[in-house]
């Protein structure tokens, strides 16, 4: 028990310095090292990440670092996908292949965001023309639709609105400094995380004792790690935390 909030602590620093290691981080950490069962675990992650990432947003609001229509998009199609796929999850989510199905999405999902994380700058370039070509009806249009597929990911995994969705907007957005890309996928976590995390309250996968352990360490570490993200070098962070999330995707998966 005394191990949760030190977890919390360091996943809650790496959420603020680069919009990553939430649900693609935590949850992993809290199967395959405190033996959480998987829908537990996403469920309480899921509440984990509203409440620090919460925190986080207030912290780069105050330093308007927020691209809040870019948030206002994404929210207008992850939420209603997020509802959709709560309401898909109801009668099937307690049935036995349910735990093996989300371990395995969970560890797909980790697996892609380590890959998103190494190749940012490589799929930007070879997609840069494109993006710079896209009008702002289409941007906005695909920022929606962008929205959609974090919330149906999210909602099953935990994993996906941060590197996922910060390599997202960084190919809709290209002229936006990766802060305000950070920002804006912060706090559209919030909401996101926050309706699918009470999803998953009513299906009765919240472990409260682990949720305030977690937070205990979450909250001073977000609040750090967004202090610091114009200080940090990113070169330095992504190739570690990808290197962790491919071992944590590839046990998941196995």
């Amino acid at each position: 028990m005394h191990l949760y909030p030190l977890a919390g602590l360091l996943v809650g620093i790496l959420i603020g310095l680069t919009g990553v290691g939430g649900g693609s981080l935590m949850t992993p950490i809290l199967i395959l090292l405190f033996g959480i069962a998987p829908v537990s675990a996403v469920g309480t992650d899921l509440l984990q990440a509203a409440v620090t990432k919460t925190a986080g947003t207030a912290v780069l609001g105050m330093g308007r670092t927020i691209a809040w229509r870019i948030v206002g998009r994404l929210a207008a199609g992850s939420l209603p996908a997020s509802a959709l796929t709560l309401f898909f999850l109801a009668p099937r989510l307690h049935a036995p292949e349910a735990t093996r199905i989300i371990t395995v999405l969970l560890g797909a999902a980790v697996v892609l965001t380590a890959i998103a994380l190494l190749f940012k700058k490589a799929l930007l370039r070879v997609t840069g023309g494109a993006a710079e070509r896209l009008s702002r009806r289409r941007a906005a249009a695909l920022t929606v639709a962008a929205g959609a597929l974090l919330g149906v990911l999210v909602t099953l995994t935990s994993v996906g609105a941060g590197a996922l969705g910060v390599v997202m907007l960084a190919f809709l957005y290209p002229r936006l400094p990766t802060s305000h890309i950070v920002g804006a996928d912060i706090a559209h976590a919030v909401p996101l995380t926050l309706l699918a995390g009470l999803g998953h309250w009513w299906l009765g996968d919240i472990n409260w004792h682990l949720l305030g352990a977690l937070l205990v360490g979450s909250i001073p570490g977000v609040v750090v790690g967004s202090l610091l993200v114009t200080r940090v070098p990113e070169r330095v962070l992504r190739p570690v935390l990808a290197v962790v999330l491919l071992v944590a995707g590839g046990k998941l998966i196995h």
